[in-house]
């Protein structure tokens, strides 16, 4: 893969732990204001294009069928996904006060299995599965059936029938009356899929930024991103955070990676990054518990706890992808794309 796809992917998780990392503060210590500090969800948004952006980059210049897609996607998404919602619905059983965010429910959890939208038993207002950060996988799947299904089309049909297929979908939900489903698939954050798979095309194609104009959107991305979580809401999620991470992407993928620095610890975190985002709340649930049982009120401090909360959740992300990815798969993740 692209080394700057991987800086790309380990940013991206480490902002989403960063995120987190500031919810858990003020359940660390109720009396710390830190929201001033909330960033990174747009991490999520970064991963979003990306992975349209990959989808396409794997699967173009090359016969592949439906079912070696969906094989392919599931061997990656699955196992560890599974592992950790079961792991989780066993102790919101059996220690329910260990986590804040999830309580057991049976229909909760056969429809995160399922990557179904279901409303959290914990809080019925919000759409999350039972590994909350899963609520992103759930939109992964459906855009990997999606494409899966357009496969067969020639490229130079695949990506005009996407956007008329996710048109479609976005207009029924606004149309139809609302249930969960529709609230849910009717989020214009899909276009974000679909704005990563454009990418893709324009790559392949060779249609590039300058080196110099390739950094200048990079910067510029990352610049609106912050401001603009800074200021704007979710509800406006696609044209305010989508968008900069489109131009960041499109910087990216644009810049000359020969003159790229070799960082070899950001580069394997981008190979963790999957495991780091689905185990990082594990970690962040650790901390704040060790934060109520010390003597010491030393993780109450928000710059460690936020050190040790990044620190930690790659350590652990690591870990885990240590023992599920073989060594071999790890290689040919990270070799750059013919």
């Amino acid at each position: 893969m692209l080394v700057q796809l991987q800086y790309l992917r380990a940013v991206a998780a480490l902002m989403v732990v960063y995120f987190h990392a500031i919810l858990q503060l003020a359940k660390v210590d109720p009396a710390i204001d830190a929201t001033a500090f909330l960033y990174g969800e747009t991490g999520v948004d970064i991963f979003f294009v990306l992975s349209g952006f990959v989808m396409w980059l794997t699967t173009s210049g090359r016969a592949t069928s439906p079912i070696d897609f969906a094989r392919r996607r599931i061997r990656r998404i699955v196992p560890l996904y599974w592992l950790a919602t079961l792991f989780s619905a066993v102790v919101a059983l059996a220690a329910p006060s260990l986590l804040k965010s999830t309580v057991f429910d049976l229909p909760h959890l056969t429809a995160s299995l399922l990557f179904l939208p279901w409303p959290n038993a914990a809080d019925p207002r919000t759409i999350t599965p039972v590994v909350v950060p899963g609520w992103t996988l759930n939109y992964e799947m459906f855009f990997y059936f999606v494409f899966a299904l357009l496969l067969p089309l020639s490229e130079a049909r695949r990506i005009p029938a996407m956007l008329a297929v996710f048109a479609v979908i976005l207009i029924a939900c606004r149309l139809l009356p609302e249930t969960t489903a529709t609230r849910f698939y009717g989020e214009p954050i899909m276009l974000e899929f679909l704005a990563g798979v454009v990418l893709g095309w324009l790559y392949r194609q060779k249609v590039l930024l300058a080196n110099r104009w390739a950094w200048a959107a990079l910067a510029t991305g990352f610049a609106f991103l912050f401001v603009n979580e800074a200021l704007m809401q979710p509800e406006s999620r696609f044209y305010a955070w989508g968008i900069p991470a489109i131009f960041i992407l499109y910087g990216a993928v644009s810049i000359d990676s020969s003159r790229l620095p070799v960082l070899g610890w950001l580069n394997y975190l981008g190979d963790c990054s999957y495991a780091i985002y689905i185990t990082h709340a594990f970690t962040l649930a650790f901390l704040r518990v060790a934060a109520d049982r010390l003597p010491f009120g030393i993780l109450q401090q928000p710059v460690l706890f936020v050190i040790l909360s990044l620190v930690l959740s790659s350590i652990g992300g690591a870990i885990v992808h240590e023992i599920t990815t073989p060594r071999r798969k790890v290689a040919a993740a990270s070799r750059p794309p013919a």
